[in-house]
């Protein structure tokens, strides 16, 4: 039974080092998707076999994502737009890593993270992963088609700091006379 053990270990180190043999000439795209929040090196090299290194063949970033059937399904007739809540058949294998990617990602303290959680909280966790994996892929396209793109998070507050005063104040109080409230502002001391 050892000795089966043993087997399998030194056939698994094997795989293993022909993975790194194949991967050593994309070292460098993976280390670049490394820096990404939930990406680690295993996950980059799944996302690289599936889409390449030469993101000469999309555009833009709309067009890998369309590729890889992270774009909403919308369909429109007689002028009506409604979305069919699901982005088709596309690459399973890409989709199940950036699924992956986005659930872990969504742990973190991190821009994606707090999109994770405000989507969620809107829509449901389902469709939170597909949205931060789509912006997920937005990234990896972006770090692949420019060599010279750093990837720099953006940060939890971010969402926070982008938040106009203004339309906030107009929001509550239309929000206050639709339930029936006469609102008088007076500034705090």
């Amino acid at each position: 039974m050892l000795a089966r053990i043993d087997g399998i270990d030194a056939d698994i180190a094997a795989v293993d080092a022909q993975i790194e043999a194949y991967l050593a000439p994309f070292a460098t795209a993976v280390a670049r998707l490394d820096e990404i929040p939930g990406i680690g090196p295993v996950a980059a090299a799944i996302i690289l076999a599936e889409i390449g290194t030469d993101m000469s063949h999309f555009p833009t970033a709309g067009h890998l994502c369309s590729w890889a059937k992270f774009s909403p399904g919308i369909n429109s007739s007689a002028g009506k737009i409604k979305g069919n809540g699901s982005t088709g058949h596309g690459n399973r294998y890409l989709a199940r890593v950036l699924g992956e990617v986005a659930v872990v990602a969504g742990r973190t303290d991190t821009f994606l993270g707090e999109r994770y959680r405000r989507i969620a909280r809107r829509r449901g966790k389902k469709r939170a992963i597909v949205a931060v994996g789509r912006s997920i892929l937005v990234i990896i396209w972006h770090l692949l088609a420019d060599e010279d793109t750093q990837f720099i998070d953006l940060g939890a507050d971010h969402f926070a700091r982008h938040v106009n005063p203004d339309a906030t104040k107009r929001n509550h109080i239309r929000h206050l006379e639709a339930l029936g409230y006469t609102v008088t502002l007076t500034p705090a001391a």
